[in-house]
């Protein structure tokens, strides 16, 4: 199995581990587009960062986690200059940790 069809395996096996959050959280990043990416047609876009956001909100507290969460990740795959301050990630770590928690409102 070559790499893209271990990304690909990987990407099925958290979208079955999380079923709706997995695209809940994928369809908030979209919608935020916090480093930019959202040219509305790529709705998958941000999912190699919904694979490495996913597993580490297990450990997630509050919304303030998922805030440095979400962050860290956007510093990983883009840059820190890229990713912006944490500051900016506020409004969709709130929706962020709303759907992960199974909040309705």
């Amino acid at each position: 199995m070559d790499q893209r069809e271990q990304r690909r395996a990987r990407r099925r096996a958290l979208q079955a581990a999380y079923g709706a959050r997995y695209h809940q959280v994928s369809t908030i990043l979209f919608r935020h587009d916090p480093v930019g990416i959202n040219f509305a047609t790529n709705t998958d876009e941000y999912e190699p960062e919904v694979d490495t956001i996913l597993p580490r909100l297990a450990g997630a507290r509050d919304v303030a986690d998922v805030q440095r969460i979400v962050h860290e990740e956007m510093v990983r795959w883009f840059s820190a200059a890229t990713a912006g301050s944490a500051d900016r990630y506020a409004a969709l770590a709130a929706e962020i940790w709303r759907a992960w928690r199974g909040d309705r409102g």
